[in-house]
């Protein structure tokens, strides 16, 4: 059973005492290919070395994390320019969105950023990898002019209501993100995603952040995307092997890695 974590950051400092282990267990656990977005100019290099370290397993994205955008974002907007014009094999323009959680002082900021970076994922005929926390409206203000276009990604950690997924599958070219937050004993995800087709989502992990049952509270890894698939098979009533051939081949298909 082949399966693929559309979203992880095992370059991060978590992952420095131990990635060849944790690359292990995932390839173990039957992870095909891990998918790793940006998040801004601090963690381009080790991002670019860890995709290096394991070629055809470790996929980069390039984008500003909008947690990362700040008075200097034009100065990091200048960045993910350069290494897109650059030819660096990027798969993604990601992660880009905005995140109103805890502070909303560059909330233009961040919707300038959105913008900027949603016209280059068309420009290099891209797909976006979205980030939204209390901010879906705001988001979608953004991206309802690309309706028509042909822009396409991936709602990163979806965690809205049945609205806001009909919403952002409004987009025909866009899948939703199914994480270990599925798992959580109060989470109303389980009622949403029973009614979207195993064919517009995706699994991921965030790894190292929102481990799923039964790892909650723990740092998470690719490995434990399988833990979120068992969930999701239970949930829509299929079985595991056919969720996982659907979701992987839709990750494959959006990240141009299909063989």
């Amino acid at each position: 059973m082949r399966l693929v974590d559309s979203h992880s950051h095992l370059f991060l400092e978590e992952f420095e005492e131990d990635l060849p282990q944790v690359i292990e267990r995932a390839r173990q656990a039957g992870v095909s290919h891990i998918f790793m977005p940006n998040i801004d100019s601090t963690t381009l290099a080790p991002l670019q070395q860890v995709c290096a370290a394991y070629p055809g397993y470790c996929f980069p994205m390039i984008g500003l994390h909008p947690t990362s955008v700040n008075a200097d974002y034009e100065a990091e907007l200048a960045v993910v320019e350069r290494q897109l014009r650059s030819g660096y094999p990027y798969v993604a323009v990601g992660e880009i969105g905005m995140d109103l959680y805890w502070d909303k002082t560059f909330e233009g900021q961040q919707r300038i950023a959105l913008e900027r970076q949603l016209r280059w994922a068309l420009q290099y005929d891209l797909p976006v990898v979205i980030h939204c926390r209390q901010a879906f409206d705001e988001i979608f203000q953004v991206m309802e002019s690309y309706l028509d276009t042909s822009l396409r990604g991936i709602w990163h950690c979806f965690s809205g209501t049945e609205e806001e997924a009909r919403r952002a599958l409004s987009f025909p070219g866009f899948l939703l993100g199914v994480n270990g937050v599925l798992t959580f004993k109060k989470s109303a995800l389980p009622e949403v995603f029973r009614g979207v087709p195993l064919e517009r989502m995706v699994l991921e992990t965030d790894s190292p952040y929102l481990a799923p049952v039964p790892h909650r509270g723990k740092r998470n890894e690719s490995a434990f995307v399988k833990d979120t698939l068992l969930k999701l098979a239970e949930i829509v009533g299929e079985h595991p092997s056919r969720v996982a051939e659907i979701t992987s081949e839709n990750a494959l298909r959006m990240f141009g890695q299909c063989r």
